[in-house]
């Protein structure tokens, strides 16, 4: 992918998220709208971040032939991006939200489950787009 997919990747991925999650969050926590938005979208970025870099590693390791990647790479790849995110999201949790420990390792840990299956759908979903596009004429092979 172009640095410019990669970042519309990222950002879309965020985008519908947020959409997702800050409704959720304000259910579970009772911060305001406004809060739990702002811890949100210091999240996101914090997460787009560490998208473009983990999957750009991912691909240099594993190709770029996205098509041909099996369930379990796709799941092995949503495993490792949010064990890297972990390391963040903990302390900006237990420090925006004045959750101690427990809670906003529980939090997270919903998270971690919701963003797995997330984003196993969510690139899924994208490279099966793609590939559609890419057989209209409407982009370019990846790797070209």
């Amino acid at each position: 992918m172009t640095t410019r997919e990669r970042l519309f990747h990222s950002l879309m991925f965020e985008l519908i998220a947020l959409a997702i999650v800050v409704p959720v969050g304000i259910l579970f926590t009772g911060a305001g709208a406004g809060h739990m938005t702002a811890t949100a979208v210091a999240l996101s970025l914090a997460a787009v971040v560490w998208n473009y870099i983990y999957n750009l590693m991912f691909d240099r390791v594993f190709g770029v032939n996205r098509l041909g990647r099996g369930w379990g790479l796709r799941v092995g790849h949503g495993m490792g991006f949010e064990a890297g995110l972990l390391a963040v999201t903990i302390p900006v949790l237990m420090w925006s939200l004045d959750l101690s420990f427990i809670d906003a390792l529980i939090l997270d840990i919903g998270f971690v489950v919701f963003f797995l299956i997330y984003a196993i759908i969510y690139n899924w979903g994208y490279d099966q787009l793609r590939a559609r596009l890419e057989r209209q004429g409407r982009l370019a092979p990846l790797g070209q």
